[in-house]
């Protein structure tokens, strides 16, 4: 499978466009990249391919890699979560920043990889929209938080030390997003935020890009609920993150990964009180189990979403680690017939955030 590489930015849809959409009905996003890779049992030569084949570093567990070496792997599994139901397709970049790839001494590869991992998400919709041209699909660009934190130490014994700067974490964005938008995504999803000022370095690498080319591309915040305390890692609670980053006017402000549907239905409820926007929610099939599984079954997921639907919780609904098509496609089928959340109106508010939140109507 070939591509070609093609520069044209092809912002398919403008931010009002899809916001009419999501003012009609609930729309799907699809399952994690990672468990479906990780169900294909793939091997050192898998992720190599024929580009990387002589190359004397191991590469297996790098599913971003792919993108380069086996994108027909990625391709099928786009095209899997379409023929699920999926609206939003998520591109397979959530570890193609230089920071990431540095385990694998794939930094350099960085603006390829999300390049070409927009293209392939791109192509998949595409033919997919061929054969259906009268369904609305859509490309995500993902965004991931990276493996270090700008708010914390990773050493106990030295509390003032970061392994990244913001400046660092700010650029290595830039190069991603850049890669991402040029490759013709709809929208940027930033998500899996469990470190506020790592979004908030991401956030000013995209508006630089949207300056630069003079776009506004729709962005998505999902951040990561990391225990029962309602917390992310950083320590913020949820009216604080959603303090920290709605300045930046994003068309949706979700939550995703670490908990299930149970664990996160409180949040998502905190959510629905607060947020101006969009909500969009994708959780994990459940808490992973004794044996490093799943247990949330397509049916049990979907009573989630049909409570969460019916009560107007949610405009955007999908899934996480350990889901698949059939819980997506179950999703798809639960809300056809619900009505979307309509946000609350908007109020001039001075709103305030460090871990916790403080708002002052005005």
């Amino acid at each position: 499978m070939s591509y070609s590489w093609d520069k044209d930015i092809r912002l398919k849809m403008k931010i009002e466009d899809i916001k009419k959409i999501l003012l009609n009905r609930i729309l799907i996003l699809d399952g994690p990249m990672g468990t479906m890779i990780q169900k294909r049992n793939l091997k050192e030569e898998d992720f190599k391919g024929k580009r990387f084949k002589d190359i004397n570093k191991t590469l297996q567990g790098n599913n971003d890699i792919l993108n380069l070496s086996n994108e027909k792997i990625i391709y099928d599994i786009h095209s899997e979560f379409l023929l699920a139901g999926a609206d939003i397709i998520c591109t397979n970049t959530f570890n193609s920043t230089k920071i990431s790839q540095s385990d694998y001494d794939c930094q350099d590869l960085s603006y390829e990889l999300n390049y070409l991992g927009g293209v392939v998400a791109r192509k998949a919709v595409d033919d997919y929209l061929k054969k259906n041209n009268d369904e609305e699909k859509f490309v995500a660009g993902v965004v991931g938080p990276t493996n270090r934190t700008c708010s914390m130490s990773p050493d106990v014994n030295n509390p003032g030390f970061r392994s990244v700067t913001f400046d660092e974490l700010k650029d290595d964005y830039e190069i991603s997003i850049n890669g991402l938008i040029e490759s013709g995504v709809d929208l940027v999803m930033i998500e899996t935020v469990f470190d506020t000022l790592n979004a908030k370095a991401a956030l000013m690498a995209l508006k630089k890009i949207e300056d630069k080319k003079n776009i506004k591309i729709p962005l998505m915040i999902s951040a990561t609920i990391t225990d029962l305390s309602g917390r992310t890692l950083s320590g913020q609670t949820l009216e604080g993150f959603y303090n920290s980053i709605i300045h930046s006017e994003p068309l949706s402000v979700g939550l995703n990964c670490a908990l299930g549907p149970k664990e996160l239905e409180s949040h998502l409820i905190e959510l629905n009180r607060i947020s101006e926007t969009f909500i969009s929610i994708h959780p994990n099939a459940g808490l992973p189990n004794a044996f490093g599984g799943y247990d949330e079954t397509p049916e049990s997921m979907s009573e989630f979403v049909k409570n969460w639907s019916s009560n107007g919780y949610v405009n955007i609904v999908g899934g996480c680690c350990g889901t698949t098509p059939e819980h997506i496609k179950l999703m798809k089928y639960t809300v056809k017939d619900k009505s979307p959340r309509i946000a609350i109106e908007k109020n001039n508010a001075l709103r305030l955030s460090g871990l916790e939140a403080f708002s002052y109507k005005l």
